[in-house]
């Protein structure tokens, strides 16, 4: 009877210990499968004081600065996102001296699709000393178009201003641009200029 008596203890641990594992590993199974449903949406790189400078044959075509660069790489759509402000210079082969500048309170821009926003507080001077004020801006590098559905305030560098109510596209090097709804106090000598045949 004792013989009975412990084999049957061993036998119900061998099934207890077999019950646990099963247990263990299915819950492990769900975990794998519920880790798998998470967000992947979270930066695989982080630059913090972040001064980058992109050169194109030697000639230095931009400089960014922003306090901290987050890369979202682990998503269907990857982009690059300044959430605490970022200054740019940008430079033309034409005025290398002279550098554009735009600052925002947010950048992000979508590497892949060459498509870059703006938004927050945006300020652009184009090295023609022309002043763009809005909340936010677009731009489609592929198109070579920026666009914005903002009102848009410009001082020109005689110190004309134009105000678009609704937005404005323009050429992405500033040569044209398209205001909506425009009003202002603009420079007829400027406009003559613009008439002018060539």
């Amino acid at each position: 009877m004792n013989f009975s008596i412990k084999i049957s203890y061993k036998n119900i641990a061998c099934l207890f210990s077999c019950a646990i594992f099963f247990i263990l590993t299915s819950c492990e199974e769900d975990l794998t499968k519920a880790n798998g449903n998470k967000s992947k949406n979270f930066p695989s790189q982080i630059i913090n004081n972040a001064n980058i400078i992109q050169r194109d044959s030697g000639f230095i075509s931009l400089k960014a600065k922003a306090p901290i660069i987050e890369k979202y790489e682990l998503i269907d759509s990857p982009y690059v996102v300044a959430k605490r402000g970022i200054n740019i210079e940008f430079y033309d082969k034409k005025k290398p001296k002279v550098p554009g500048k735009i600052t925002a309170k947010y950048a992000r821009i979508f590497e892949y699709k060459r498509f870059y926003e703006a938004k927050g507080d945006v300020r652009i001077t184009t090295n023609e000393g022309q002043r763009f004020a809005m909340q936010s801006i677009y731009w489609d590098q592929k198109k070579k178009r920026i666009y914005t559905k903002d009102t848009v305030y410009v001082t020109m560098e005689d110190g004309s201003t134009l105000v678009g109510a609704n937005g404005m596209t323009a050429k992405d090097d500033f040569s044209e641009y398209t205001f909506f709804n425009n009003s202002g106090d603009f420079s007829t000598k400027r406009l003559e200029e613009k008439k002018t045949p060539q």
